[in-house]
């Protein structure tokens, strides 16, 4: 695909949903040097919402860019039940841009791997993500793009904090183990609630997944529920531990391998009153 590549003929409700989605990208492109000259992008589209969104950022970005890059959109059919096959290749062709589907039957390693009742998430997402940087390997791909938005990042920090006893959450850029590909996530300042409204007004052609949209409890719904009551109940909160995530302490948290604690050395006069405003006032 080229710089001129076609894009669908946005209307007055959409230009303007899409409008905050395509400056928040832009600033997290910019921030993290996602995208460079000459990058060939593997956009990773499931069906869903988000990523039908990042791909029309992507190619707004691509047009509008004073950079050349090239887009390939690519979907993953995982041999699911029932899955559309016709639905992607034909949208996708619609749109004019690059496109490969890749076929790799993981469902049913993901049924006969996991116990009933246990959740799926895990195996399944390890699967599909082989799948894909193997396949951005073969096509030459520089950067795999991924929808995850800022509600995802702050779901995986608090799952992990909760669960795995660790301070992590998803990286707008990441390099593989392996060194071979680079993960980004232009998405990932954009709140899902712009995202929601911007793909219901385009009525993209949604795919659900049976494999997870059917499994009760999962612990990312507990946290997204409550991330959502804190937002509701203080409105901004959300951008505020986002920004947290990006101001990082090392000296005031617990980890020894990030701050040397053993060997701390006598204060500098410009330190000496560093610690002041955490005294209480005296009155």
């Amino acid at each position: 695909m080229t710089a001129e590549t076609p894009m669908p003929t946005p209307d007055a409700t959409t230009d303007a949903l899409l409008r905050p989605i395509l400056r928040l990208s832009g600033q997290a492109v910019a921030d993290y040097a996602m995208i460079e000259a000459g990058d060939h992008v593997m956009v990773c589209v499931s069906g869903g919402k988000d990523s039908y969104t990042l791909l029309d950022v992507l190619l707004h970005l691509q047009r509008a860019a004073p950079i050349k890059f090239r887009v390939t959109a690519v979907n993953l059919d995982q041999g699911q039940p029932g899955f559309p096959t016709d639905v992607l290749p034909r949208y996708l062709s619609g749109l004019g841009v690059a496109h490969e589907i890749i076929r790799q039957d993981t469902y049913s390693v993901v049924k006969a791997k996991v116990p009933e009742g246990r959740t799926t998430c895990s195996l399944c997402s390890r699967l599909r993500r082989g799948a894909l940087y193997a396949h951005a390997r073969r096509i030459g791909a520089t950067k795999i793009a991924l929808g995850h938005h800022r509600e995802d990042i702050l779901e995986t920090f608090f799952l992990n904090l909760f669960h795995g006893a660790r301070l992590k959450a998803m990286p707008p850029k990441l390099r593989s183990d392996d060194g071979a590909n680079v993960v980004i996530r232009p998405l990932a300042y954009v709140p899902e609630a712009d995202i929601a409204a911007y793909a219901q007004a385009r009525a993209f052609p949604i795919i659900p997944c049976d494999l997870c949209g059917s499994q009760p409890n999962l612990q990312r719904e507990v946290v997204g529920h409550m991330l959502a009551a804190w937002e509701r109940e203080h409105p901004g909160r959300s951008n505020t531990m986002l920004r947290a995530l990006g101001t990082v302490e090392p000296s005031h948290l617990l980890d020894r391998a990030l701050y040397d604690f053993a060997s701390l050395g006598e204060p500098d006069e410009t330190d000496v009153l560093a610690g002041l405003q955490e005294l209480p006032m005296l009155g």
